[in-house]
């Protein structure tokens, strides 16, 4: 990853975002050549020179202090996730966080367990990358069955990309797809050095039309919560409330739910399914 450009595309997108109006930068005659903010106008809206913002535009500032990227940040009005993506990118390579964190990823025991209680609803464990790490059989179910695929392909975002049966699962496909690229650039600030990530981007670049516009247009994207629609092809539409939870003693591995509310349509397929799932009976001689 190209720390410079990575850092002037992401501010440069950021400040087109934001209007003078919006942002109270008083009209002052001169012509707009470029949407949103000005970099002079992002410098004095962030109390610090336009020669150190340009520099820092650059990716020729060194390692701005918290105090000058929080300053930066309000400027251009970036949520956290933004924040923290930006922070990624200024800090010099070896000094983030998660830099170094490019070892094969392990499932703890105690996390296969949960997967196995939480048995009523889909529920999985995303590793970097969006590495499906641990699925239970709902999840595979109203997914696609990771575990069938070559370990190097158990990917969420390889699937949802690339694979033809994604598209027709959702009509949301557009939405959730664009989230997933999302969350892959924030990975690649975490992890500027992860080969893996590299060579995931470039297949998805080369092969899924949509991806290069997503990916260049540096939205981040850290999953929490929300709700998400399948259309199955055996029980229907399925309608989910998701929950996001990053997990204790691993900040790089997240477990996902798919909640579904009591008593709806959802609840008696999702029924269905899990019958339709369960390992058949053992039989016994008598």
């Amino acid at each position: 990853m190209d720390r410079s450009a990575e850092i002037a595309d992401f501010l440069r997108t950021r400040r087109a975002r934001i209007s003078p109006d919006a942002a109270g930068v008083p009209a002052d005659g001169r012509a707009r050549r470029v949407p949103g903010l000005r970099r002079d106008e992002v410098a004095r809206l962030a109390g610090i020179s336009i020669e150190y913002y340009t520099r820092l535009e650059q990716g020729r500032a060194g390692n701005p202090s918290p105090e000058i990227i929080e300053a930066v940040g309000q400027a251009l009005r970036l949520d956290p996730t933004e924040r923290e993506h930006l922070t990624n990118l200024l800090t010099r390579p070896g000094t983030v966080r998660r830099s170094a964190a490019n070892g094969p990823q392990r499932v703890r025991p105690g996390l296969y367990l949960m997967l196995q209680t939480l048995d009523h609803v889909p529920a999985f464990v995303l590793g970097r990358r969006t590495d499906i790490l641990a699925s239970n059989a709902l999840g595979r179910a109203v997914l696609t069955d990771f575990e069938a695929l070559p370990p190097g392909k158990r990917n969420l975002a390889r699937y949802l990309l690339l694979d033809p049966e994604s598209r027709s699962r959702s009509d949301e496909w557009e939405r959730y797809a664009s989230e997933t690229v999302a969350m892959l650039r924030l990975d690649a600030s975490r992890h500027p050095n992860d080969r893996q990530l590299a060579d995931l981007i470039g297949e998805l670049m080369v092969h899924c039309p949509e991806f290069s516009g997503w990916w260049h247009d540096h939205k981040v994207l850290q999953r929490t919560h929300g709700a998400k629609s399948y259309r199955h092809p055996l029980v229907g539409e399925l309608v989910f409330q998701y929950e996001s939870l990053i997990l204790p003693g691993d900040p790089d591995q997240t477990l996902c739910v798919y909640n579904v509310e009591p008593g709806s349509p959802t609840a008696e397929r999702v029924q269905l399914l899990r019958n339709w799932t369960a390992p058949e009976p053992i039989g016994t001689d008598v």
